[in-house]
């Protein structure tokens, strides 16, 4: 049995040079409809993207920030060099729990069951601000009690 070997051979990539920009095709067609670009976040009003202010309350201090529809609290209260409690950032393990002291959140992506969070708790690593929120910190053991008592009812 014969074994043929083959050889590679690895050039250099020609240099690039700065093209002329395309004709718009609108000016080729009069017909062709024109194409908008289109962004799209299941978070993100279509009306407005405008930050929403967010007081967060830990350790006898209020913070207060401007949190992005499509960020969490979380993550800009990290980002703000805030030190607060969380562990997966996923919502499930409960380490981020904090009391909705006004506003709304979209925490969907958390594991809270609909009564905790109708009496007004959220995770603070799925919680996407839907308005201007005043949050506090609170210990993850009253969330614990809470969740589980719900759950055997």
């Amino acid at each position: 049995m014969a074994t043929t070997l083959h050889t590679l051979h690895l050039t250099t990539s020609p240099s690039f040079k700065s093209q002329p920009k395309p004709k718009k095709l609108q000016n080729l067609h009069p017909n062709t409809p024109q194409l908008k670009p289109h962004f799209s976040s299941r978070r993100l009003s279509s009306t407005s993207i405008n930050a929403y202010k967010v007081v967060i309350e830990h350790n006898n201090k209020s913070t207060e920030l401007e949190v992005e529809p499509d960020e969490t609290i979380l993550s800009k209260a990290l980002d703000s060099g805030l030190e607060v409690p969380y562990d997966c950032n996923l919502g499930v393990c409960m380490t981020c729990p904090a009391r909705l002291l006004d506003g709304k959140v979209d925490q969907s992506d958390g594991m809270l069951s609909d009564d905790v969070i109708e009496r007004g708790y959220a995770l603070m690593c799925v919680s996407y601000p839907k308005s201007d929120c005043h949050v506090r910190i609170i210990p993850e053991e009253e969330l614990l009690s809470l969740q589980l008592a719900t759950a055997n009812d």
